[in-house]
């Protein structure tokens, strides 16, 4: 499991680590309180982000949303360009997110994504 933000809660309950949104707490502070152990991700929007949430320590990071998604109307999606930039300008795995389906996260995969996260698409399942 890992814990949203709260990196006194995952330490608290032996969680497998903490994933920060983009505008939360610096990568660098989440992971001296954690230690090398568990997990900590981090939400990017820009290959910038990316680069610094690496530099800081984090071991994965979410990308998005490639796609418009109903979960954030109004937001266009960054795009699969976006998403390749991002997955070339690290060495740490990227996941996308925001509007992938099946066929999408093909193109995700191409693009240099490790992998995608979703909501929408296992709410239809």
């Amino acid at each position: 499991m890992l814990v949203s933000s709260r990196v006194d809660l995952a330490l608290a309950t032996g969680a497998a680590g903490v994933h920060l949104p983009q505008n939360d707490l610096p990568v660098a502070a989440a992971r001296a309180l954690l230690g090398d152990g568990p997990l900590l991700g981090r939400s990017v929007h820009s290959a910038e982000a990316a680069r610094q949430a690496a530099m800081e320590g984090a071991d994965y990071l979410v990308f998005g949303p490639v796609f418009a998604t109903a979960s954030h109307p109004g937001r266009p999606g960054r795009g699969v360009a976006g998403l390749e930039e991002v997955a070339a300008a690290v060495s740490i795995p990227v996941l996308a997110i925001g509007g992938v389906d099946a066929e999408r996260a093909r193109t995700c995969r191409e693009a240099g994504a490790a992998g995608f996260a979703a909501i929408g698409y296992f709410k239809e399942r």
